[in-house]
């Protein structure tokens, strides 16, 4: 149902494995984050009927795969960093609307997006990783990553008309697709 617009080149897996090190901490950073964003959805949405559970699962899952990536990050001696802007994400966010409604379903199809880009990148990162340990924990994370996107749309179509889901999802793929080619590429998720 989710196709985005445009695929990612081979530059970007190339700078990315370039400095390993640094996709590492970048991706710990993204995986806290995307736990933060399922809590805010129980906060922001308390009165959406099974979306907190759901937030919840989300939310731990996301949450025991930055420490999965963390522990990796330990291993080699690193050290995780503040947050630094994600410039892509902040480009996601631009056109997201402030009603009460409208703000709930856009943040859901930005999380998607966010989520289908993440499940295109581990899966480049794991296919071309030397280490088959690390093949194997990528092309999980992946995996898990193309669920995430689903949940999200499914969430967002069991509460608004497809219709409507669907053709906001197909403006936040533009956007996606201008966002995604407007950051310069470095060894970071996005």
């Amino acid at each position: 149902m989710l196709e985005l617009k445009v695929s990612t080149p081979r530059y970007w897996l190339e700078t990315a494995l370039e400095d390993f090190d640094a996709f590492l901490i970048d991706h710990a950073a993204c995986e806290r984050k995307a736990s933060a964003v399922g809590m805010s959805f129980v906060v922001r949405y308390p009165d959406r009927p099974g979306l907190t559970d759901l937030m919840i699962q989300f939310a731990r899952e996301e949450l025991e795969h930055f420490h999965q990536v963390y522990r990796l990050v330990e291993k080699r001696g690193l050290m995780l960093r503040e947050d630094e802007p994600d410039d892509y994400v902040n480009l996601l966010m631009k056109p997201v609307r402030s009603g009460r409604d409208e703000r709930f379903l856009d943040r859901l199809l930005v999380a998607s997006v966010i989520e289908a880009r993440g499940h295109e990148r581990l899966a480049l990162v794991a296919s071309h990783l030397k280490d088959p340990e690390l093949q194997k924990f990528y092309a999980r994370l992946a995996r898990a990553e193309g669920h995430h996107k689903d949940l999200f749309l499914e969430i967002a179509l069991q509460f608004f008309p497809r219709e409507i889901v669907m053709n906001r999802l197909e403006e936040f793929l533009w956007v996606e697709a201008q966002a995604i080619t407007a950051v310069p590429f470095r060894s970071a998720l996005h």
